[in-house]
């Protein structure tokens, strides 16, 4: 198992997209990129945080690549929009990815640069190496699975 972390919007919506992909395990949503420890939902929303809602995905290898990943991030938002996904408006929104390898961070730049060119804005999506995951508030979890919500996700 292996692990990828993406902030793509809200993560309620990036959450349930990435679950029902074929080879991936698990997913968490929580916060990222930040300068503060142990960071809640409220302050991040108050945009003084530096945290980007992100979900933590575990998948199989041997069922989905990591360069598999990145085509289903690229697909499931609008990665030219500056903390913003939709109505969602905010840092915490900010398109990125972290990287846990040196490996995954070769990927998303050649990703980044090989997706660029279905794009007629640029692409705004930081490519930050891994520091840190704050699990977010246990209500966030499987969100729209538990409430059967809905949540605005571009799928192509």
């Amino acid at each position: 198992m292996e692990k990828a972390l993406f902030g793509a919007g809200c993560f309620w919506g990036v959450e349930e997209y990435f679950s029902n992909i074929n080879g991936v395990t698990d997913t968490e949503v929580g916060y990222s990129g930040g300068n503060i420890k142990n960071p809640t939902y409220e302050s991040v929303c108050n945009n003084n945080t530096g945290h980007v809602e992100v979900v933590k995905i575990i998948y199989n290898v041997s069922i989905i690549s990591y360069k598999k990943l990145l085509d289903n991030f690229w697909q499931c938002h609008d990665p030219t929009t500056l903390n913003r996904q939709g109505p969602d408006i905010g840092e915490q929104y900010k398109s990125s990815i972290f990287y846990f390898t040196e490996f995954q961070q070769k990927l998303a730049i050649e990703s980044k640069n090989r997706i660029q060119k279905n794009f007629a804005n640029k692409i705004v999506t930081e490519i930050i190496k891994y520091n840190e995951f704050y699990k977010a508030e246990e209500y966030h979890q499987k969100y729209i699975s538990k409430t059967g919500s809905r949540c605005e996700v571009k799928y192509e």
